[in-house]
């Protein structure tokens, strides 16, 4: 990155500062991923080009709210019986998780979990 960081997409404040892969605002604590050659003539084009694309295990484009089978059988530390292939998981949740966990969801029986989009298919 270059000496002077982007002032806040959000609040167009001054103080932002780098912490690991985001930028981050001291004054309204809105967090960010710098896009490649971030200024502050690019802040008003915050949203498209900077949000990662999340594919299933067959190419489709994943979005929050879509419907996914689980395409492989997954074991569950703690649980005697794992999720079964064709377990259909409703209304995901797009997140940057740990491990390569893009997807937040509930599954019915299991509870709350994290899933790797390349063990879903979109539904």
């Amino acid at each position: 990155m270059s000496d002077t960081l982007p002032p806040c997409p959000q609040c167009q404040g001054e103080y932002t500062y780098e912490m690991n892969a985001l930028m981050v605002c001291p004054s309204c604590g809105h967090e960010w991923a710098p896009v490649e050659g971030d200024s502050a003539a690019g802040a008003g084009g915050a949203g498209g080009a900077g949000e990662k694309v999340v594919k299933d295990a067959v190419g489709n484009v994943l979005n929050d709210g879509d419907s996914v089978t689980v395409i492989k059988a997954l074991k569950v530390k703690g649980s005697t019986s794992g999720i079964k292939a064709g377990t259909k998981v409703r209304n995901i949740r797009l997140i940057d998780g740990v491990d390569g966990h893009d997807i937040d969801c509930r599954i019915e029986g299991f509870g709350a979990m994290q899933l790797k989009s390349s063990v879903v298919k979109k539904a």
